[in-house]
């Protein structure tokens, strides 16, 4: 890939979508915290401009977009979670493999943060280990540069991809959201129940926070809560709200 396709952008530059030939835009989705029993983040989820699914945009890059891409998509994340007024963290995901150099790269996420006004303490950047990660050095040093510039992270799907137990061996970072393959039928499956339990233990031993995502019933709701998970995902809760923060049914939580 050419180094000249990651040329620093600046936030009006990503805002107008700069090299890109497609709109888009988020769905917002919370994580709540079911102990304190309030919202402890949204998750931005891209759609087209139309509400379209990710897939729909997802389709549209190329190994000369996706750098363009990841940029435009914090800024527009970071400036939507200022306008709708957002009170906690807002998860954010990135794609490691666009990342050329981390130090360079996040200029413009720290400037959008300035501009709009979000503390960088509440942007979770999440790594999705479904997406094959080409250089675990290069990972381990994006989430290094991320951490010392005051930025949490987070490994997405984890469960589900290439890496598994592997990424946790070389990095660890604040967060990792258990793949909802693994969460869902998980109050009746034996096999999942243990997997689970054996990452909780891990995650334990390393200061790692855990937040399932996928959950749908009341039932998952209910094991995951017994095993010690507070930090959940799903439509149990909320679904997500395209441009809109969706509000969590106090019923949900008990």
């Amino acid at each position: 890939m050419d180094p000249q396709d990651f040329v620093e952008l600046s936030c009006a530059n990503c805002l107008e979508g700069a090299g890109l030939d497609f709109d888009f835009s988020f769905a917002f989705q919370p994580i709540v915290d079911t102990v304190q029993q309030n919202i402890f983040s949204y998750e931005a989820l891209v759609r087209g401009s139309g509400n379209e699914p990710a897939s729909h945009v997802l389709n549209q890059l190329t190994d000369h977009t996706r750098y363009r891409f990841d940029q435009a998509c914090r800024v527009k994340i970071i400036r939507m979670a200022v306008e709708l007024g957002i009170p906690v963290n807002v998860n954010i995901n990135f794609y490691p493999n666009a990342v050329y150099k981390a130090e360079l790269c996040i200029r413009t996420t720290l400037a959008a943060a300035d501009t709009f006004g979000f503390p960088i303490n509440r942007i979770i950047f999440e790594v999705t280990e479904g997406e094959e990660i080409e250089d675990h050095a290069h990972l381990r040093s994006i989430i290094q540069a991320y951490r010392r510039l005051g930025f949490r992270t987070a490994i997405d799907d984890f469960g589900a991809g290439y890496s598994g137990l592997n990424l946790l061996s070389e990095f660890q970072p604040d967060f990792i959201k258990l793949d909802m393959k693994l969460v869902q039928g998980i109050n009746h499956n034996k096999p999942r129940q243990a997997i689970v339990k054996g990452i909780i233990q891990v995650c334990k031993e390393l200061g790692i926070e855990i937040i399932a995502e996928g959950v749908e019933t009341r039932e998952e709701f209910s094991w995951l809560s017994d095993a010690g998970i507070s930090l959940l995902q799903g439509y149990h809760f909320a679904r997500p709200g395209f441009e809109i923060l969706p509000a969590v049914p106090a019923e949900t939580y008990l």
